[in-house]
């Protein structure tokens, strides 16, 4: 699979990505299908939810999605996708796959695409920058904090992956946070083409199998306020499984 690689950090070759935040992205992701590219759908577990679900002030809330999150924990061994589904929280769809060991929520509706280079990705139907994707690529280190600070490792994916050299980059924020036995680092920025500015967030950890986990998440900045809840409970909800 081609990889990502954060200056010399990670023992995989660089690899040919496609470039979420490309001007081309947004004409070009419309073109992808479930063709021969497509990883097959048997090797995850995808659960769709019945409706989109709003908290009282109009955003979805996070706090359910992380007691969502608990729970798929403790689901993770049922190979039973209807019951994995009753764990997601409303207007959330998860992705459990045991095969390559992460799990997250994505809001319902969006549509599977493949990109090659992700391991798996979804996209609205209707706002192409409104996506999520996963990255994985091997690495012979076992911890975030053998590559650098969160600001460091951010500020290196941001400049040297996520972006364009045409395009201008800032990084808002980035923090370590620990969960489920786990250390992720977390960040937010923005992506500044000539004809948009995406707002973006991901997630990174690693796994003990020596696996490097990108997610990657956004929406173009003039739609933020309304989808900023969403796309900070799909980073929120991120997890190793192994």
């Amino acid at each position: 699979m081609a990889g990502l690689q954060i200056g010399s950090y990670l023992s995989c070759p660089v690899g040919r990505t496609h470039r979420l935040f490309s001007p081309r992205y947004a004409p070009e992701v419309a073109s992808f299908s479930q063709g021969s590219d497509a990883r097959a759908c048997t090797k995850l577990q995808i659960c769709a939810v019945a409706s989109l679900g709003e908290s009282n002030n109009g955003c979805f809330d996070r706090r359910q999605v992380l007691t969502g999150v608990g729970t798929m924990l403790a689901s993770t061994c049922l190979d039973n996708g209807r019951a994995l589904a009753e764990k997601a929280p409303k207007g959330y769809a998860a992705v459990v796959d045991n095969n390559d060991g992460y799990a997250f929520f994505y809001p319902f509706g969006w549509q599977e695409i493949a990109i090659k280079g992700q391991d798996i990705a979804y996209k609205d139907v209707i706002e192409p920058l409104e996506s999520v994707s996963i990255n994985i690529v091997k690495t012979d280190k076992t911890d975030l904090h053998e590559l650098g600070s969160p600001e460091r490792i951010a500020k290196t994916l941001v400049e040297k992956v996520f972006t364009t050299p045409s395009q201008k980059s800032q990084l808002i924020d980035a923090k370590e946070k620990d969960a489920n036995g786990k250390t992720y680092y977390t960040f937010e920025f923005l992506a500044k083409a000539p004809n948009f500015t995406r707002h973006a967030l991901g997630t990174v950890a690693i796994s003990d199998a020596g696996k490097f986990y990108t997610l990657l998440t956004g929406a173009n900045q003039r739609r933020w306020g309304k989808m900023e809840d969403k796309l900070r409970a799909v980073v929120d909800s991120f997890i190793l499984l192994k």
